[in-house]
């Protein structure tokens, strides 16, 4: 006979100290524990989110839902970048010159590169949110 299962623990987010930011954190928002730090977040996640977002006070009440809501927001920015990026010489080359074209190329490679560090920072700021805390390294 089997044992019973047992109930599933939910991985706790490391130790670590209030008040410290690891690389990547965004500059607009306060290190975690810090006073107002999470109405920082707040008001740079809806930064981050279509400007309608900031009609739903719900979002604004619930940073943790705000943040989930920021992290799949830049994540499809992200996919449309890359998209963007697969498909922009098919479609620009009957339209636009070259040089055009390769400019067109080189913003979206420079989106792209931004987005990635914008998903970092939305990360980080989701983790936190969620109580994890970063250590101080030297």
């Amino acid at each position: 006979m089997f044992p019973p299962p047992q109930p599933r623990r939910r991985p706790q987010p490391p130790q670590g100290h209030p008040g410290v930011a690891p690389p990547g954190w965004p500059r607009e928002v306060r290190p975690p524990d810090t006073p107002d730090w999470e109405a920082t977040a707040v008001g740079w996640l809806l930064d981050q989110c279509p400007s309608e977002y900031r009609r739903f006070a719900g979002l604004r009440r619930h940073p943790v839902v705000l943040a989930r809501f920021a992290v799949l927001h830049v994540e499809a920015q992200q996919a449309a970048t890359r998209r963007g990026l697969s498909d922009i010489r098919g479609e620009l080359k009957e339209v636009a010159s070259q040089a055009v074209v390769e400019a067109a190329v080189q913003t979206f490679q420079l989106e792209e590169a931004r987005l990635l560090a914008v998903r970092r920072a939305v990360g980080l700021v989701e983790e936190a949110l969620r109580g994890r805390r970063y250590v101080a390294r030297m």
